[in-house]
């Protein structure tokens, strides 16, 4: 199956579980790399912030990073902030596939309004 004949909806569901990677399904390998890059600092930022108290001395890093009760509105928001921008992406992409298929077949009935 090439890039131009996957089906655009697998992507969605791809891009919820990690974003980048439906960009990736797609064939936008470099674009798919720059949106799970920036996931992966999103989540760092997070990590960061919720675990503030993991890496003293005196701490196990284990426990530590499994208490959540430190998370925040802030601290959610900005990884689900990237991968909502990321699934509106990996949307507009296929609706320009949709637009230049449709451009590319002149003899659609449908194109005419008959």
């Amino acid at each position: 199956m090439t890039d131009r004949t996957r089906p655009t909806w697998l992507a969605y569901p791809l891009t919820a579980l990690g974003a980048g990677i439906g960009h990736c399904y797609l064939g936008e390998w470099k674009r798919g790399a720059m949106w799970f890059a920036l996931y992966v600092l999103a989540l760092g930022f997070l990590s960061a912030r919720t675990l503030t108290g993991a890496f003293e001395p005196g701490q196990p890093f284990v426990v530590s990073a499994l208490q959540l009760e430190s998370v925040n509105y802030v601290d959610v928001a900005v990884p689900l902030a990237v991968l909502l921008v990321c699934l509106l992406d990996v949307y507009l992409i296929g609706l320009t596939e949709r637009t230049a298929t449709a451009a590319a077949r002149p003899d659609d009935p449908h194109r005419n309004g008959s």
